[in-house]
């Protein structure tokens, strides 16, 4: 529309000055080295203004004669480009399809036509992964390290072999060093948490959280379960260091935030109970019994009433039952004291109503970051009452008849029992699905931080009896990003 606009403004302009000159002629003469030119102004003017498109010409002539192998080369290169981009996005189609010859192909294809090798590394890396060549994938993310536009990109491709490899160390480097470029990205402030966490740096692993929780990568319930464990750990460390009024400090801030584990509790009792103050100790029990009701608490309250009559002891077990009166393990507690005392008939009566308490809910292997929830996914439990025997309750029934009316066929048969019942619940990690008979922050297996549950395994609902795994050293097979989870 502008050009049509200047186009017509050309031509009224020039009817106009044909008009003008048409109106008044006027003569001009030129004397020039003896030449004479007579003629009127309207040729004058129509002359010079031919001489100036002749001159015109001539010089878009020259400079079309002179551009031409230039253009013909940008003409070539925009070719070049237009067929690189086309051999680049069929390559990340071929990786998305899992094709590795078509990847590896078209890889070559638009590593040649494209002079930008940041656009050609990571199709080139995917395409090596996957193949798995691992060492050439790696050799193209150390690549891309060497660029400022694909120093992040490279990073999280070589962390994810790290992480693959159970290489921690280099991991937790290259997350560190991904995070002075992008301190904001999610992923980035999980992972390097994650891996403080499975390293045992709880300080620094305490600084992170506090950043993911300001920044809300981390949901706060979450972030205060991931705390009340830290906190658990650094009391440890404390206590390990001979600071035991700073370990007890952080012992009771664990157990307030983390009420539904056993273990930090337990833990904090014995350190009042260490420092004679079995009042303190007898209360933290109690309290955490209402939540997390286990046989290590059990243990530590009858540490801490250990000089007491066995009747009195069968008192005291009946405040801490009080607590929580219709778990399985308050008349496991009772029933035990009772076995002490003596108390045939009361014995027996708590054993049957454990026999018809349920256990905790089976808990089903979840591996693909389950671990990221502070509680288990409503699908990694299965619901249901799992009441019956289980092998602790079946020696305990056995002990019962022994004591009670001597060796005979009853406490054989509890015996026999004992070898087929449903085991009893454990620690089971939501990331790995390994078993652990005793709590810890990190699971043997995998590592994942905060990630194992007190309950009945899934196989042993089904009537599976298979035996607890053994305790291995930790490793980890995971991509990124993660964090974990779970709660006792």
């Amino acid at each position: 529309m502008i050009r049509g606009f200047l186009a017509l403004l050309v031509f009224v302009v020039a009817v106009a000055a044909a008009v003008f000159f048409a109106d008044h002629p006027g003569q001009v003469e030129i004397v020039w080295q003896g030449w004479q030119v007579e003629t009127s102004v309207g040729v004058l003017v129509a002359a010079a203004i031919m001489v100036a498109l002749i001159v015109m010409l001539l010089i878009w002539a020259m400079l079309l004669i002179v551009g031409s192998p230039r253009a013909i080369l940008r003409r070539r290169r925009d070719r070049r480009r237009r067929a690189g981009y086309r051999a680049l996005t069929q390559g990340m189609v071929a990786v998305a399809a899992g094709d590795p010859q078509e990847a590896r192909r078209y890889a070559r294809k638009a590593d040649a036509l494209l002079a930008e090798p940041p656009l050609t590394l990571l199709l080139s890396a995917q395409t090596a992964q996957l193949e798995g060549d691992e060492t050439a994938a790696k050799k193209f993310f150390t690549a891309m390290l060497e660029r400022p536009e694909t120093e992040f990109l490279g990073l999280r491709g070589l962390l994810n072999q790290a992480m693959r490899a159970g290489d921690r160390g280099t991991a937790l480097r290259l997350t560190e060093r991904a995070m002075t470029l992008r301190p904001n990205t999610p992923w980035v402030v999980e992972s390097l948490f994650d891996l403080e966490a499975r390293e045992g740096r709880w300080t620094a692993a305490e600084e992170t959280l506090a950043q993911a929780t300001k920044q809300r990568v981390i949901p706060r319930e979450r972030a205060g379960h991931h705390r009340g464990v830290i906190l658990y750990e650094l009391s440890c460390a404390a206590v390990a260091c001979g600071d035991r009024r700073r370990g007890v400090s952080l012992a009771a801030r664990s157990q307030g935030l983390v009420p539904e584990l056993a273990t930090p509790a337990a833990h904090h009792a014995k350190l009042l109970l260490d420092e004679y103050r079995t009042g303190p100790a007898a209360r933290a029990v109690e309290r955490a019994w209402r939540t997390a009701p286990h046989p290590e608490l059990a243990q530590i309250y009858g540490m801490i009433h250990i000089d007491e009559t066995p009747l009195a002891r069968v008192k005291s077990f009946e405040r801490l039952a009080a607590q929580n009166p219709s778990a399985r393990e308050s008349h496991v507690a009772l029933a035990e004291a009772a076995l002490g005392a003596q108390l045939w008939g009361e014995a027996r009566r708590h054993l049957e109503q454990a026999l018809k308490a349920p256990t905790p809910p089976a808990m089903m292997v979840m591996r693909e970051n389950s671990a990221l929830f502070s509680s288990p996914p409503k699908s990694a439990i299965r619901d249901g009452d799992h009441a019956g025997p289980t092998p602790r309750l079946c020696l305990l029934m056995a002990r019962l008849e022994e004591e009670e009316h001597g060796p005979g066929d009853a406490t054989r048969s509890w015996l026999d029992r004992a070898a087929i019942a449903m085991p009893d619940p454990r620690h089971i990690c939501t990331a790995c699905g390994g078993e652990s008979l005793q709590w810890r922050s990190r699971c043997p297996h995998c590592g994942s931080f905060d990630s194992l549950l007190w309950r009945t395994p899934a196989w042993a609902a089904t009537g599976g009896t298979l035996p607890i795994v053994a305790e291995a050293a930790p490793t980890d097979t995971r991509e990124l990003p993660t964090t974990t989870t779970a709660s006792n």
